[in-house]
């Protein structure tokens, strides 16, 4: 990755050429949502999550057929939910992304398309 992102924050962005097109780096909004699913987990106003986590761990038997929801799914589904989701781009940092996207997918886009 290159040593300074196309976007420096709130979330920093590093954009690579990949063979078929672009990849991004974006190991703080990982960070950032693994925190926020810690917050959830933790929060003492609502141990919900807290419990479901342990029902997933410890699992009670089910019978035959169960159609009802694996409490795993139901976990990630509200974990996913709490956690964030989008990365701002302000300002300048919008362009410089927007460059560096179409730099390393140079390759890939025909020149008719970079033309317009």
């Amino acid at each position: 990755m290159p040593d300074q992102p196309p976007v420096t924050g709130p979330i920093p962005i590093y954009v690579k050429a990949s063979p078929s097109g672009a990849e991004l780096d974006m190991a703080a909004l990982t960070a950032h949502v693994v925190s926020d699913v810690i917050d959830a987990l933790l929060d003492p106003a609502d141990t919900r999550l807290w419990d479901l986590l342990h029902e997933v761990a410890n699992p009670p038997a089910r019978a035959e057929g169960d159609t009802e929801r694996l409490d795993r799914e139901q976990l990630e589904h509200d974990l996913a939910e709490r956690a964030s989701s989008r990365v701002s781009v302000y300002g300048p940092q919008v362009q410089r992304l927007a460059a560096s996207l179409l730099k390393a997918a140079g390759q890939h886009v025909p020149a008719a398309r970079r033309a317009a």
